[in-house]
């Protein structure tokens, strides 16, 4: 009798669980939007890269990602704040040198302090330490990324208009800057108007489930910062310094044959959770596109 109940609790509570709609996997692009008190501008980018913290999906019902996949924790899968979804990526842990390739086929992190949001099976590839967050570098792969596109139906005509944000609240990541302005602070800039749409990548087909291979990097030892921005003038970059008052950022020249851009950062940060202390202060003086990289 006692076994009886017990099955019959279990059949309880699977029947309680919500029911995981069927996986219609599509194109997604998507508006701007508000997450963690930050705004993000998704964009197509099919060659950029990127560094940051990386974390891991939470425990969680069985659900459909943001381009209508079925999330596995167990798939070499991840989510990113502005990619084009899908994307295929290779993400480096910058700590070993443990890379993977994985498919970004989701939204996130929510909060500005992450960069992505691999799952279990990807952090235990890439060897995450127990506090599940680790220094990483993320680099879009073209051919593969315009592929997984392109199998899907590629994307759809470029839309001229942006979801608009607050006034006050509008955050410059990833946005070209007006000429004699700011350039991004993270990632590689992109037009919020796609190009003409690139012609079909040649190569093998791009599975939704990607297949485990792992090789390992070259890397040196990981220093954090908080990159508050690059400007082609110095008195922006010092504009922008004084936002943050005495959280120690400093304005470093940066030259490219006769060009000259000025970058504001803070750093470095001996630990993540320095880093992640720093960009707080850093969001609240105003600065809120400001990000941690790992250099």
């Amino acid at each position: 009798m006692k076994r009886l109940a017990v099955l019959a609790a279990l059949t309880v509570l699977g029947a309680c669980q919500p029911a995981v709609p069927p996986a219609k996997p599509h194109y997604v692009l998507g508006d701007a939007y508000l997450a963690g008190g930050v705004w993000h501008y998704p964009h197509e980018t099919f060659d950029s890269q990127q560094t940051g913290i990386a974390t891991v999906y939470p425990d969680g019902p069985p659900r459909l990602t943001a381009d209508g996949e079925t999330y596995d924790p167990n798939a070499m899968a991840a989510a990113h704040q502005t990619l084009q979804l899908p994307a295929i990526v290779r993400v480096t842990n910058l700590n070993n040198g443990l890379a993977v390739e994985v498919r970004v086929n989701d939204r996130g992190p929510d909060s500005p302090h992450r960069l992505i949001e691999v799952t279990p099976r990807v952090a235990q590839l890439l060897e995450f330490p127990p506090s599940g967050v680790a220094p990483v570098r993320v680099t879009v792969l073209p051919g593969p990324s315009h592929r997984a596109v392109d199998q899907l139906g590629g994307s759809p005509a470029p839309q001229l208009a942006l979801k608009s944000a607050p006034v006050g609240s509008v955050q410059a990541d990833d946005l070209p800057p007006p000429p004699g302005v700011r350039q991004s602070s993270g990632g590689v800039a992109a037009s919020p108007v796609r190009a003409a749409a690139p012609a079909l990548e040649t190569g093998p087909e791009v599975p939704l489930r990607l297949p485990e291979t792992r090789t390992r990097e070259a890397v040196g030892l990981p220093q954090l910062w908080i990159q508050l921005g690059t400007f082609s003038r110095y008195e922006y970059a010092r504009l922008q310094r004084a936002k943050v008052g005495g959280a120690g950022a400093r304005i470093e020249e940066i030259r490219n044959g006769r060009t000259r851009s000025y970058r504001v950062r803070i750093g470095p940060l001996a630990t993540i959770a320095e880093a992640d202390a720093a960009l707080d202060q850093v969001i609240g003086a105003g600065v809120t596109d400001a990000r941690i990289i790992a250099q």
